[in-house]
């Protein structure tokens, strides 16, 4: 028989899926506020962390490059863990989560998302460092061609059918205590990365720090894992994506 901790029998549950709720979106907005502070930092403060940020990559070093990464991470791929997120909440209502579950789930997704945060951070300085600027017509044309092609591939399909029926990963891998649901949202969180991580990767082509790319992208890939409208996105977004390389790939020859 479930019996909520007692640090949780004094909030009624709609309550405490309010407080959820809330403490979910304001990570989400603090994580925009950072990155937009990042972007309009001003020169003529002094050199501190923040700016740091905004060197190119041979020079901001590991760390704060990381940080960027965990920023966009965390701004871009949590509001797409809202659906999900909302079906675990409406298993508690019979009792089924605790408010810690829900948030181990949470932090099992994000963690995965930090990991993956560093390797773009790696990403970013060995492209830097290899062509002088990641933002380079080689790079920009082999990214676009593999995020394209990854759009249209089975692996890209069967990550995307996992993440747009969320009550059927549940009810298949549903088990009780907080352990389990962190290693529920970091399995989650790998079933999204395998959705989203091309897509995320493009930010190496000039999208990172671009508070236009970073919007679009996370309206894109909400989009995208909505059963009806998503269907209809994907394998289009991928089309559109190889025609850029393409586009891009004649650009640089004419010139």
């Amino acid at each position: 028989m479930f019996r909520p901790s007692p640090a949780f029998r004094l909030i009624p549950l709609p309550s405490l899926r309010a407080l959820i709720w809330l403490c979910f979106y304001t990570v989400i907005m603090v994580a925009w506020l950072g990155l937009v502070l990042l972007v309009r930092q001003d020169q003529s403060t002094p050199t501190g962390f923040w700016q740091s940020l905004c060197l190119p990559a041979t020079s901001a070093g590991i760390a704060p490059l990381w940080g960027m990464w965990a920023l966009m991470s965390a701004a871009m791929m949590l509001p797409t863990f809202a659906p999900t997120l909302a079906t675990y909440l409406d298993l508690g209502q019979a009792g089924a989560t605790r408010g810690r579950e829900a948030a181990a789930l949470i932090v099992g997704y994000l963690a995965v998302w930090l990991g993956a945060s560093a390797l773009g951070a790696l990403a970013q300085m060995a492209l830097s460092s290899v062509t002088g600027a990641a933002t380079s017509k080689v790079v920009t044309v082999v990214l676009l061609a593999i995020a394209g092609l990854y759009q249209l591939s089975p692996a890209k399909a069967a990550c995307l059918a996992k993440c747009r029926m969320p009550l059927t990963y549940f009810l298949g891998r549903w088990r009780p205590g907080v352990v389990h649901a962190a290693r529920m949202g970091g399995e989650l969180g790998l079933i999204c990365l395998g959705c989203c991580w091309a897509l995320m990767f493009l930010g190496l082509i000039g999208g990172a720090m671009s508070l236009l790319w970073m919007g679009a992208a996370t309206l894109f890939m909400i989009f995208e894992k909505l059963p009806d409208l998503g269907r209809v996105l994907t394998r289009p977004a991928g089309y559109a994506l190889l025609a850029a390389a393409g586009l891009t790939a004649l650009s640089a020859v004419w010139i």
